[in-house]
């Protein structure tokens, strides 16, 4: 799943396409998935122009195809581009991928990066309690990593209410965590449907320390995902 940042779209599509190419080898495409997905109505298809403009998929494509190397001809993927969702519209897509996400036999990656800070991102709210700008922008995403690791969907759409931060992949999140609220029983005893679930932060950095109002950078981080 990776965050629309050339269309406007107010739900989630699924590509057009047969297979994706990549430097390594070509990515089969699950037809029939995207099929099923299409008649819940609530997917649309995304133009060649789109699909191939965006990046937030794009980017993953090599990396999946080198990791998956020994397994070329026994897997396919699903890309889906998710647009700006409310959270009742994360939620909703979140029930739909649910029981796909409860079947071990699919691996989800969700395409993100965190805090685009600077004016040419217009986002420069800067805490000096915490120190230099850039660990503020630190104090920041942790704040909202702490609060994915939860799993708690609601407590993330209040996060970014509350601190407007940038992370461009906030939906795609949005969605993932309403899959995992989807499966979980309204007790909190650390299990869903009888499953273990659990979800941690693995690595963190930023693109530049920020030290003046006239820097900028972007953060990045990597999360596993664990269900079974």
């Amino acid at each position: 799943m990776g965050p629309s940042h050339h269309i406007r779209l107010s739900g989630c599509a699924v590509s057009g396409c047969v297979k994706y190419a990549t430097p390594i080898y070509d990515l089969n495409i699950d037809r029939p998935m995207n099929e099923e997905l299409l008649s819940t109505g609530d997917f649309e298809v995304m133009s060649l122009e789109a699909d191939e403009d965006e990046h937030s998929i794009e980017m993953h494509l090599p990396y999946l195809a080198k990791v998956m190397q020994s397994q070329k001809d026994n897997f396919t993927i699903v890309p889906i581009l998710v647009g700006s969702l409310s959270p009742e519209k994360e939620a909703k897509y979140g029930r739909i991928f649910a029981k796909y996400l409860a079947d071990p036999s699919n691996l989800f990656i969700i395409s993100s990066d965190f805090c685009h800070w600077g004016q040419r991102f217009r986002y420069t709210e800067y805490d000096e309690r915490k120190g230099d700008i850039h660990e503020s922008i630190k104090a920041l995403d942790y704040e909202g990593m702490d609060i994915i690791e939860s799993l708690n969907h609601e407590a993330f759409s209040n996060y970014l209410k509350q601190t407007g931060n940038t992370i461009c992949g906030r939906h795609p999140i949005g969605v993932f965590l309403g899959a995992v609220n989807a499966l979980r029983p309204r007790q909190s005893n650390g299990q869903t449907n009888g499953l273990n679930h659990h979800l941690k932060f693995l690595n963190y950095d930023q693109s530049n320390a920020c030290r003046s109002m006239r820097d900028s950078s972007v953060s990045y981080a990597a999360a596993v995902f664990t269900l079974g």
